[in-house]
């Protein structure tokens, strides 16, 4: 090795000591990560064996030799017993030296008819796709615990909130079913993608199809895809599954932050609304009074890491000329992170509401207090006096800046207090004053009456099954 060499080996320094060679290798390979694909690859590549037997392309004794060989790498991998290769880059040229060990020539033919190209795409798809069906059923659990939380707390009340001051009351089992109908959106969202992404692109090759009378329908049925993907250079180019499987994890994150941050609120000391088991929370190493709820907590800050694999995925995809380009190997690691990421929060929120203790007694005084029904005063001054709003606005507004000064709440302010301020206001103004009569009034459709909130219970439920 001349000096020269040695300086340059120096310069890539550590484990690079090698020189560029080496480099190369790590920054070319994406074994490390991919190999999460092999179940995908090895199902695709038996698909394709039949179909260029059936088309006549490769004889039957081989497809059989690569079917069955194919089967024995699978078997080896879930045992743990493969010797994954940095040096052979993919888990696709992984799978296939290993299959040409075990069953010698035949193998050679399996790529016949295909590309890398099309075939990474076929297997990050259906790797999406089981993903998109697993974060469908974790959020049908998740929405049918919330549910139960619904239907056993459909007339407790609780204050509603804007701007985190109390504004109305409303009922537990209302809150509650606002999340489902979160979940429900983001369900929707994984189902819709999952129907756009459902098209085969094995078969495209490298960008532009091929000249072998391949049966692309063939393939695609046996992978379970609608139908094949309907132009070769979209084909291999194409990560909208991802993005979109991406963007349905963000929003899905978001949410599932949003009630994470309620329960971290609503469990401390200055609230006490809810409490969660010892599952799902933690002690301090310093203060023995304390239950952290750290498991909501860092459900919160998972929507980081989620988001950010979207932004980097929508970044690398942004600026690619068709067709395949090596950035795209850039876009798995993004998706496997994300997607394992979101199956953790959803089981861990699931686990949390399942395990959660609500105090009643906590939340229904919090719902009296902030008057809370200074609305329902508005609303009955229209009703019963016929005030313009504006007018009946103005009234209660005056009224709950007197009982601020008696620091007292609205239903506790004298007859003659009310009358006052407006000469129409009697006796039965008391009767929407009460947090119960105001959640029993909201009957509009969707609204917080516990009539309302167990109609929605039964829907969903009978949508949930």
């Amino acid at each position: 090795m001349t000096d020269d060499t040695k300086s340059s080996n120096a310069m890539w320094g550590g484990r690079f000591a090698a020189g560029p060679d080496a480099i190369m290798e790590a920054i070319n390979a994406s074994i490390s990560f991919d190999k999460r694909l092999y179940a995908q690859d090895i199902r695709g590549s038996r698909a394709h064996a039949a179909m260029l037997a059936a088309t006549g392309i490769l004889s039957n004794k081989d497809a059989e030799a690569i079917g069955e060989g194919l089967l024995t790498v699978l078997s080896e991998i879930e045992g743990g017993d493969f010797p994954f290769s940095t040096a052979l880059e993919d888990i696709h040229m992984n799978v296939e030296a290993r299959l040409k060990e075990l069953i010698g020539e035949p193998a050679g033919r399996l790529h016949t008819a295909r590309s890398r190209n099309d075939q990474v795409a076929t297997d990050f798809r259906l790797w999406v796709r089981d993903q998109a069906d697993a974060a469908i059923a974790a959020l049908t659990a998740l929405m049918k615990v919330m549910v139960a939380q619904a239907e056993k707390g459909a007339d407790w009340v609780m204050p509603g909130f804007t701007h985190l001051q109390t504004a109305q009351p409303v009922t537990w089992g209302h809150h509650m079913m606002a999340y489902v109908e979160m979940l429900a959106r983001d369900r929707s969202r994984f189902e819709d993608a999952r129907k756009r992404m459902n098209e085969c692109p094995l078969g495209s090759a490298a960008l532009a199809g091929t000249g072998f009378a391949i049966d692309r329908h063939m393939t695609a049925e046996a992978l379970g895809f609608d139908r094949p993907t309907a132009n070769s250079l979209d084909a291999v180019s194409d990560r909208d599954f991802a993005l979109e499987f991406l963007s349905a994890s963000a929003i899905c994150a978001v949410h599932l932050s949003r009630l994470a941050e309620e329960l971290v609120i609503w469990s401390s000391a200055q609230f006490r609304f809810v409490a969660m088991s010892d599952k799902w929370s933690t002690g301090s190493s310093i203060m023995p009074q304390k239950r952290n709820p750290d498991a909501a907590e860092l459900i919160r800050a998972k929507i980081g890491r989620i988001l950010g694999a979207t932004v980097a995925l929508f970044t690398v995809m942004k600026g690619l000329p068709l067709a395949y380009s090596k950035d795209m190997q850039e876009d798995k690691e993004q998706v496997f992170d994300a997607a394992d990421t979101l199956m953790l929060a959803l089981a861990a929120m699931t686990g949390m509401m399942a395990d959660l203790t609500v105090n009643t007694d906590k939340l229904e005084a919090a719902a009296a207090n902030g008057f809370s029904t200074a609305t329902d005063l508005a609303d009955w001054l229209v009703r019963e006096a016929g005030l313009p709003f504006r007018d009946a606005h103005h009234v209660t507004g005056t009224l709950v800046a007197m009982a601020e000064e008696k620091g007292c709440d609205l239903p506790d302010l004298t007859l003659e207090d009310m009358q006052s301020v407006h000469p129409a206001l009697n006796s039965s103004v008391y009767d929407v004053l009460g947090v119960h009569n105001s959640v029993a009034s909201r009957q509009s459709y969707g609204g917080t009456a516990p009539d309302q909130v167990r109609a929605q219970v039964a829907r969903w439920k009978g949508l949930l099954g």
